[in-house]
């Protein structure tokens, strides 16, 4: 009985894990900032090799007193940013974090972001799934000459 027992454990554990999606993170940086500037943001492509779509739905890391998902929409021709619930990943399809588009946004950050540096940035998804990953800082270039507005309704 025992034995039968540690057996419906295992295939439980089993399909547990199989549900989840497998998530990958590719070209993950955080733009480095000037001395006193209190917010940045982070860009990556998120790629989904699994059976099942799977959301991004929260952002950690110490460097930020606030994390947020974030897009891009022209709004009265002005380019503005707007806080997102989640950010989609399709199964065998993926996510592109990019400048001008959807990115991660780091609030009132405790020190400066600087090139070479790196910050741990704490991924969670609507599976259950949360990745801790090593961010490298890098100076970009501004991309866009737009007028640009952030605005959080």
């Amino acid at each position: 009985m025992k034995a039968s027992s540690s057996l419906c454990a295992l295939l439980i554990g089993l399909f547990t894990f199989s549900a989840q999606a497998t998530i990958e993170i590719n070209d993950p940086y955080a733009r480095a900032t000037p001395p006193r500037a209190p917010n940045s943001a982070a860009f990556m492509v998120l790629v989904n090799s699994g059976d099942k779509s799977v959301n991004l739905v929260r952002a950690a890391t110490p460097a930020a007193g606030k994390v947020e998902l974030h897009s891009h929409v022209m709004a009265d021709g002005m380019m503005k940013m707007r806080q997102v619930e989640n950010i989609a990943i399709p199964s065998h399809g993926k996510a592109t974090l990019e400048p001008g588009g959807l990115h991660v946004m780091l609030f009132d950050l405790a020190a400066p972001l600087k090139e070479g540096e790196s910050l741990p940035l704490t991924l969670h998804f609507s599976d259950g799934t949360e990745i801790t990953q090593s961010v490298p800082i890098r100076k970009t270039i501004v991309e866009s000459k737009m007028k640009h507005s952030h605005d959080n309704g």
